[in-house]
C-alpha cells in the first residue's frame, strides 16, 4: 500500500458525451493519467495535516481543522473529499463521495453523533453515499430534483476504468455495475440558511455556476470556509453543460469578498484544505481566461485544458460562449459539450 494522501491526477476526456444544444446524454468516456503522480503521494498540502485512526484502504480521513475530519477518496482519478464537521449535538457531512464503497462506516469510526447531509453540488462523485444517511438537505432547483434519480451504470462507466485508479478498484467494489443509488432530500435549504449542530454554525452560500445548485459553507466562528467545487486546489473544472461563467463569476467574486474572514479553504478534490488568499488568484486568472489571455488550445469540441499563471482550467469553446444546457434534465459531471 503507497502512503495515505489525495493526489492529483491531471486527466484528459478523450471521449465524452454527445450533447446536441440542450440534451444531456452521456456516452462513455476514457481517462489516463499520469502514473508518477501516485508515486508522489501524499501531496503537499495533506502532508501537513494529522492522518485520523478512521482511515483505511480506499478512504483516508484527515484532522484538517478543530472537529474537521476530511474524508478523501485519493486512490481515483477524482480525488473526492467530503468533509464531516462535529458539532456538540449533531454533525454535519459535506458530501458523501462517490459511492464506490460505504462512507457510513467511516462515519461512524470518527463519531456517533446524528448525521446531517448537505452535497456541495449533486454531481454524481458528491453524493454516491446519499441513500445511506436519513437526513438529506438539498437547495430546491429542477436540476437537484433530477438528480436525485441517481446515475445509471452507463452514465459512469467513463470514469471507472482500470487507467482511473493507482492500484485499481478497491476490493470488494464491482465497478462493472457502479451506479448512484437514488436519494431523497429530507429538507430545502437556501441562501442564508444556518445550520446549528450545537456550539457551532454553519452558513450556507448558493454559489451557482459550477452547477445551479452549488453552495459553500461558512464556518465563521473557526475561520474556515468550504468551498465544493467552486474552488479546490487543482485544476478547475468548468467543462459540463450546466454550468454557467456568467453566474459562476459572479458567485466567484462573492466568496472572494468573504475570503478575509477566514483562515483556510476547504475544497472538494485533492487537498483538504489550503490556505485562504488563492480565491482572490483563481478570480484574477478566471478574468483573463474569458478575456483570451490563456496558454493551451481550445479546442472546437470537447474539453480544453487552458492555463493563466499557475492556475489551470478545463473548459470547453461552447462554455466560453455562454452556452447552456438544459438543467432540468440534470447532470452526472461526466456530461459534456462535443
Amino acid at each position: 500500500m503507497i502512503q495515505p494522501a489525495a493526489f492529483t491526477l491531471h486527466i484528459f476526456l478523450l471521449a465524452a458525451a454527445i450533447l446536441a444544444m440542450t440534451a444531456c446524454t452521456t456516452a462513455p468516456a476514457d481517462f489516463y493519467e499520469d502514473a508518477s503522480v501516485c508515486a508522489k503521494l501524499p501531496n503537499e498540502e495533506n502532508r501537513k495535516l494529522p492522518l485520523a485512526p478512521a482511515s483505511d484502504d480506499w478512504f483516508q480521513v484527515y484532522e484538517s481543522g478543530e472537529d474537521v475530519y476530511s474524508i478523501v477518496e485519493p486512490f481515483h482519478a477524482q480525488g473526492t473529499i467530503s468533509h464531516l464537521i462535529l458539532g456538540r449535538d449533531r454533525a454535519l457531512l459535506f458530501d458523501t463521495g462517490m459511492g464506490l464503497l460505504p462512507l457510513r462506516p467511516v462515519v461512524e469510526r470518527i463519531t456517533d453523533l446524528p448525521v446531517v447531509v448537505i452535497n456541495s453540488h449533486t454531481h454524481y462523485d458528491h453524493v454516491g453515499g446519499n441513500a445511506e444517511f436519513d437526513t438529506v438537505l438539498a437547495v430546491d432547483t429542477e436540476y437537484t430534483r433530477a438528480n436525485m434519480a441517481g446515475f445509471s451504470t452507463d452514465r459512469l462507466a467513463g470514469d471507472f476504468g482500470t487507467d482511473a485508479f493507482c492500484h485499481g478498484p478497491p476490493r470488494h467494489a464491482d465497478v462493472s455495475t457502479m451506479h448512484t443509488r437514488p436519494w431523497q432530500a429530507t429538507a430545502w435549504i437556501s441562501d442564508g440558511s444556518v445550520i446549528d449542530l450545537g456550539g457551532r454554525t454553519l452558513e450556507v452560500l448558493h454559489v451557482p455556476g459550477h452547477t445551479p445548485d452549488a453552495v459553500a459553507l461558512l464556518d465563521e466562528r473557526h475561520r474556515m470556509l468550504f468551498t465544493g467545487d467552486t474552488f479546490y486546489d487543482d485544476e478547475i473544472w468548468l467543462v459540463v453543460p450546466e454550468t454557467d461563467l456568467d453566474t459562476y463569476e459572479t458567485s466567484l467574486r462573492r466568496l472572494v469578498a468573504r475570503e478575509t474572514e477566514v483562515d483556510y479553504l476547504l475544497g472538494a478534490h485533492t487537498s483538504a484544505r489550503v490556505p485562504a488568499g488563492r480565491l482572490a488568484v483563481v478570480l484574477e486568472a478566471f478574468e483573463k481566461l474569458r478575456a483570451g489571455n490563456y496558454t493551451g488550445t481550445l479546442q472546437p469540441n470537447g474539453p480544453s485544458l487552458l492555463r493563466v499563471g499557475d492556475v489551470e482550467f478545463m473548459t470547453s469553446k461552447q462554455a466560453l460562449e455562454g452556452r447552456q444546457g438544459d438543467t432540468r434534465q440534470g447532470g452526472s459531471g461526466l456530461d459534456v459539450w462535443r
